[in-house]
């Protein structure tokens, strides 16, 4: 797997993972707030996208 897939596969599982445990009875919502905009500010381009292609 390319390292931009990689690591467009993993930000995206640990988003999901995220909004899984923020369903969850007794989740830490103050963490799923504090974390969850720097997750998604961190994901990366989708690989194949244009603008990597141009």
């Amino acid at each position: 797997m390319c390292p931009d897939c990689e690591d467009f596969a993993r930000t995206v599982l640990l988003l999901g993972q995220l909004a899984l445990y923020a369903d969850m009875n007794g989740a830490d919502l103050d963490f799923v707030e504090a974390v969850s905009p720097s997750l998604a500010a961190s994901l990366p381009e989708p690989p194949g996208t244009a603008a990597e292609d141009s």
